[in-house]
């Protein structure tokens, strides 16, 4: 049997786990002192109450080798596909093949680096799953998978500059002028890492529906399966516009929405939005 497995930064749903029967493997958020595990016990909004109150971005850390050992059976004869968040983000991917060395089970431990985040790896994850339901071998979905990787469109506008500012990935001027102007960045993922392009101005209703819209082109070009819609606490009104306005393109099959789960969201902060598919 094969079996697919991610680490909690492919902000999937539980309806979606479930019904792909995915294993997640949960980073570590550490908020001071106190420990937790991504999506088991510490969600968004506790850790934004936590940033705020401390003017700090919450630590975050990869699954030890004990941990994702936990996941592994060398007992059966089951086959392992392994994702995780980009490795030039974390060193979850390291860890994964440390632990498949260490219980002799390289063999039958695939790894893949999503050179990706959030649902960037959740669509990788998901169509993984569906080539194991068509029953595709561990080497056939990797090489399928492998060239997926460069054709995931993965990408969001951001809401407040605080958080990136708190986490280093934005200097503190910028985010004052950011703030002071009210400017909304997009970021990109390309090639396993981050990318600030258009800058948005606005309202919220206005500049996400405006980020979506410049990604008309590229939405008509996208495999229609699915498209994600994953956000990290935003306004009920502007998903349904999202939503509204992918609805009416006609292109995917399925449109769907997931939370943002810790470890992103104590990157981005609350208010960002991505829309997440896969380039034909």
């Amino acid at each position: 049997m094969v079996k697919v497995l991610s680490d909690s930064t492919c902000d999937l749903s539980q309806e979606l786990i479930k019904k792909y029967d995915i294993g997640i493997i949960p980073l570590y958020v550490r908020l001071g002192d106190a420990e937790y595990l991504d999506g088991v016990n510490i969600y968004p909004e506790q850790l934004y109450k936590w940033s705020d109150e401390h003017g700090e971005t919450p630590k975050t850390a990869a699954p030890g080798i004990d941990d994702i050992s936990k996941y592994l059976d060398p007992a059966s004869s089951d086959e392992y596909i392994i994702f995780t968040i980009s490795s030039s983000m974390s060193a979850s991917y390291n860890n994964v093949k440390l632990a498949a060395e260490d219980m002799d089970m390289s063999d039958r431990v695939h790894v893949i680096d999503s050179a990706n985040l959030s649902t960037g790896i959740g669509l990788l994850v998901v169509r993984a799953a569906e080539l194991v339901k068509e029953g595709k071998t561990a080497e056939e979905i990797v090489a399928e998978i492998e060239a997926l990787k460069g054709k995931v469109r993965a990408s969001f506008v951001i809401d407040t500059l605080v958080y990136l500012h708190r986490g280093g990935r934005c200097s503190g001027l910028a985010a004052l002028l950011g703030t002071a102007l009210k400017l909304h960045p997009r970021i990109a993922v390309a090639d396993g890492a981050m990318h600030p392009e258009k800058k948005y101005r606005g309202s919220s209703k206005k500049y996400v529906l405006d980020y979506v819209k410049d990604m008309e082109n590229d939405l008509r070009n996208a495999r229609p399966e699915r498209v994600f819609i994953t956000h990290s606490g935003c306004d009920r009104d502007i998903v349904k516009n999202v939503k509204e306005y992918l609805e009416g393109l006609g292109i995917f099959a399925e449109i769907l929405e997931t939370r943002a789960g810790s470890v992103v969201s104590s990157h981005c902060g609350p208010g960002t939005l991505g829309v997440l598919f896969i380039a034909r």
